[in-house]
């Protein structure tokens, strides 16, 4: 089935208008797949590999089929790292922005109280990791009777993080008329198992693919000694000059050796591991994300929810232990249609794990010579010049989405009585502006943030000196968050 654009779709108006704004132009092959049989509310085991565009897939019809009015979660997603939680919560936030869809993540390491809270508000989506769904279940703040749509997202990285169990747990919690989605890259069998089990007559989709690479990726093999693995990063980088690039290490005690290295040599740089702050980490996301650095060093933490058009370059400073991770690493780079290029530096006593990825993907890696001294030097002055330059983010699309929307900040809430056919209200009234310029409404014991669309903020700012809510007069700024 080929289906061109995302018109032939018949989706509603607002969701069409934030896939345009989000210049997703033309459907990839897993949406053109995915999205007529999802709207169909068909149980689906999807195995596409990482980047091509399977968020979106279920994303889309998610958002379509949400009904705004129902106040507990109608979506639940699991991913199994909190990065993707992120990554995907963002990505349903920007899809349903103007259907006012609130999505929110919920992962370990961040206060319970916090998500606790943000549970009791509308919430239309939860994304999380299995852990904390669960202890969330366990505890009831998270109520799962609306549940209409089930997502196991990377369900093969699920079964090697241990969470199978955890993933079983949850689904026995869930309403029995559901819709089940399980996304995966590959699908062991421990995964397919669990599709039969709790799954209706799911249809199959496998999206083919050259081996299980993409198309758009150059993979090259540079055998090397230990000890000549820093100078040579060095000499790369210089070479092939990327707009950005990732760096993946094996340990943490690698990546800071390498970010170390490259920091003295004033690249633009940060690293990201486990051994990190989750509020550091997503810091350093967030930076990678903007553009306000240009090389990554990282381990396998970053090997999912990381999605950046323009990574040009990926280099394996270490040979990743499990095939897997090659496919999940590699998969940072020739997203969305660019062409991206995998470098991997092996030692002779690599050569076990690098046969084991080769039959694993297919076709084996070329290998290429270190770069000579004098192509480096060659280099070396465009090198210097891209480096010192901040690099441009040519697709941040939650930028996009929100360049024409202000948050916010009223000084009431819950304790106040409000509620959001409260402010609704109010702000409908005023001259110019309408429901559809009213975006998502969270409210607080004390306050109350609205998201106002379509370039009205400051009208609303003005508008708000004057005017009460409810007969209460309420301080209006815009908000810091």
């Amino acid at each position: 089935m080929s289906i061109s654009s995302f018109e032939n779709f018949n989706l509603s108006d607002e969701i069409r208008r934030s896939l345009s704004v989000l210049k997703y132009e033309n459907p990839t092959e897993v949406q053109t797949e995915v999205i007529p049989v999802a709207l169909d509310n068909q149980d689906l085991v999807v195995k596409s590999q990482t980047g091509s565009g399977k968020t979106a897939a279920f994303g889309i019809p998610i958002c379509e089929t949400i009904e705004w009015e129902e106040k507990w979660p109608q979506a639940l997603i699991l991913t199994p790292t909190r990065e993707l939680a992120v990554q995907v919560r963002e990505d349903i936030t920007n899809i349903g922005r103007f259907k006012r869809i609130k999505a929110m993540a919920v992962y370990g390491k961040e206060p319970f109280a916090k998500q606790k809270e943000e549970l009791k508000q509308k919430t239309h989506v939860v994304v999380g990791t299995p852990g904390r769904v669960m202890d969330h279940i366990e505890r009831e703040t998270l109520v799962l009777e609306k549940i209409k749509y089930l997502i196991i997202d990377e369900a093969d990285e699920m079964l090697n993080m241990g969470f199978i169990d955890e993933v079983e747990a949850i689904i026995k919690e869930l309403p029995s008329n559901r819709v089940t989605m399980v996304f995966s890259a590959t699908l062991p069998k421990d995964v397919e198992t669990l599709c039969h089990k709790y799954m209706k007559n799911p249809i199959h989709i496998e999206i083919a693919s050259t081996g299980i690479t993409t198309d758009t990726i150059e993979h090259r093999l540079m055998e090397v000694k230990e000890e000549q693995k820093l100078s040579l990063v060095k000499d790369v980088t210089v070479v092939e000059n990327p707009e950005s690039c990732i760096i993946f290490c094996n340990t943490k005690e690698h990546v800071d050796t390498v970010y170390s290295e490259l920091e003295e040599s004033n690249y633009s740089c940060e690293r990201l591991h486990g051994g990190l702050e989750q509020e550091d980490r997503f810091a350093v996301m967030n930076g990678f994300k903007m553009g306000n650095f240009r090389y990554l060093v990282a381990t396998d933490v970053a090997a999912r929810g990381i999605d950046i058009d323009n990574v040009t370059l990926v280099i394996n400073y270490d040979v990743p232990m499990e095939k897997e991770s090659y496919v999940h690493r590699t998969g940072r780079t020739g997203r969305a249609g660019n062409l991206g290029k995998a470098i991997t530096l092996a030692t002779q006593y690599e050569s076990k794990y690098i046969k084991a990825i080769e039959r694993y993907i297919g076709f084996e890696i070329p290998s290429m010579e270190a770069p000579k001294q004098h192509e480096v030097a060659r280099g070396k002055a465009a090198f210097e010049e891209k480096i010192n330059g901040r690099r441009v983010v040519k697709n941040n699309k939650t930028a996009r989405i929100n360049q024409d929307i202000m948050k916010l900040h009223f000084s009431g809430g819950k304790k106040k009585k409000l509620r959001a056919v409260d402010f609704v209200g109010t702000l409908s009234n005023i001259s110019g502006v309408t429901a559809e310029d009213i975006g998502i409404i969270t409210i607080q014991d004390q306050m109350t943030y609205v998201d106002i669309l379509n370039g009205k903020g400051s009208v609303v700012l003005q508008a708000m000196e004057n005017t009460t809510v409810k007969g209460k007069k309420l301080k209006v700024t815009k908000a810091i968050k």
